[in-house]
């Protein structure tokens, strides 16, 4: 059982809190610290938590509390990771981890320093779906990975913050390109390092300074590349897809739009229906258990089993100062219009790595460059001299 702060009382943190104490069924929130009064009376009525306070302080140095769920707009990310620094609280963190690559390198150091246990809430690379791809490809399903490409795209947050550039650090890029690249990143190899980004990002729709919708490259230093989509400007729902893309398969996935479940209502009864959900009348297309969809259990699971295991969870803060770093180089490639390096303070991975031959020999003299089957029956070599460089078909 772990007795918990929430710092947070919005919709992430009530995401986070029915995530909590509807899995494991033995974790309590002890403590709530709220920006108002108002709001934090209203989530310790709706949670049963005796302790609700607007000191981020108070709620964080009480003897009851084990863990510290940062669920905070961008900008107090680092005020509440140095608190639970200050009083060697375990700390779990919701993404992005910092508004640019150098908040999250303080926060990194200064929980690695202290020792105590930390952990990155990137729901998304523990939904059921991305779970189970990622198993076919550790596997070798799919074979040596080329290609990993995610999109993230709805009509925009839930909250003003979230609006306001200097308060949340960026836009589209910064709210989902962090869940898109970490994504990328694991079907890749989270120990192959980002060399370089490519990326264009404008605002096409929202009376915003930041970006509302993005694309972007990442380059691989084994040659892979990892792609985001990702649109504040998207009509229609959340639209949660990924695709990867090896030497020998492909992997398709949809987590939310498209799940197989269908209903039809006049919408009268006027009820809650899915995340981001545009209507509540026609055809729509809920999931089925929103919080397992979205990876809550599976990744809150992972955390406090890694705690009271004294082990590390599958993503901590030097997690998300990589997904910064890489988001940094996006930025600045928007601006440049050309390949921008991810820049590093520090690398825990592979290095020198090459691109991995792309070659496959046919016999001695040639390699293959593709057999298929034709229509007509015969089988078909296309085939490229080693030596002369000539490419030639063969039926065989």
């Amino acid at each position: 059982m772990m007795n918990i702060a929430m710092l947070g009382t919005g919709f992430i943190g009530r995401f986070y809190t029915d995530a909590l104490l509807g899995n494991r069924s033995r974790d309590k929130v002890v403590s709530v610290y709220s920006r108002t009064s108002e709001k934090g009376k209203k989530f310790a009525d709706d949670y049963g938590v005796d302790f609700y306070t607007t000191s981020m302080e108070e709620a964080v140095n009480r003897a009851d509390v084990e863990v510290v769920c940062i669920s905070l707009p961008n900008h107090l990310h680092e005020e509440a990771v140095m608190l639970c620094v200050k009083h060697k609280k375990a700390v779990i963190c919701t993404k992005p981890l910092g508004r640019n690559s150098e908040e999250a390198y303080r926060m990194m150091q200064a929980v690695e320093k202290a020792g105590i246990f930390n952990g990155y809430l990137e729901d998304l690379v523990y939904t059921p779906k991305f779970i189970k791809s990622w198993e076919a490809v550790r596997n070798g399903a799919i074979g040596r990975v080329l290609w990993a490409k995610s999109r993230e795209t709805h009509p925009g947050p839930h909250s003003d913050w979230f609006w306001d550039k200097e308060m949340a650090g960026g836009g589209a890029i910064l709210d989902l390109g962090c869940h898109c690249i970490e994504i990328a990143r694991t079907f890749i190899g989270k120990d192959i390092l980002p060399v370089e980004v490519m990326c264009w990002a404008d605002t096409q729709v929202k009376p915003i300074d930041a970006e509302d919708h993005a694309i972007g490259l990442v380059k691989y230093e084994n040659g892979a590349i990892g792609q985001f989509e990702v649109s504040w400007t998207f009509r229609g729902g959340l639209d949660l897809r990924d695709e990867v893309m090896g030497e020998e398969g492909t992997i398709w996935s949809n987590g939310f739009m498209r799940t197989g479940l269908e209903i039809f209502t006049s919408g009268k009864s006027g009820a809650y229906v899915a995340e981001k959900a545009e209507s509540d009348s026609g055809w729509l297309f809920p999931v089925g258990d929103e919080l397992n969809e979205l990876g809550y259990y599976h990744m809150f699971k992972d955390m406090f089993d890694a705690m009271e295991n004294e082990d590390q969870p599958r993503e901590t803060f030097y997690d998300g100062y990589i997904v910064n770093a890489v988001m940094d180089a996006a930025y600045k490639s928007v601006k440049s219009k050309k390949w921008e390096p991810v820049e590093l303070k520090e690398w825990r991975g592979l290095t020198g790595l090459s691109k991995d031959s792309h070659l496959t020999d046919y016999d001695d003299d040639y390699y293959l460059i593709k057999e298929e089957k034709t229509h007509y029956g015969d089988r078909k070599v296309i085939i490229k001299h080693k030596e002369t460089g000539k490419i030639e078909e063969r039926v065989v």
